[in-house]
């Protein structure tokens, strides 16, 4: 789960790492993080794109990777 504060320039993750849960918070000095737009009460973001919004980073520029359709052989 992931959580933004009103101003953008917070969040605050949970995760269960098997034992327990973890929370990892973190703040941005001087700007805030670009986040997704909401779209029926969520944002969805991969990976890519969550590591780069926690690294401050521009996520949009993040693609998942396109995975090319096997060739059927004859």
């Amino acid at each position: 789960m992931v959580f933004r504060a009103k101003r953008a320039d917070r969040v605050k993750i949970v995760v269960w790492d098997g034992s327990g849960l973890v929370m990892y918070w973190k703040r941005l000095d001087g700007s805030g993080f670009k986040w997704p737009p909401v779209v029926d009460g969520l944002m969805r973001m991969n990976a890519a794109q969550l590591s780069a919004l926690l690294a401050g980073t521009d996520w949009t520029r993040m693609h998942a990777p396109r995975m090319q359709q096997p060739k059927a052989l004859a």
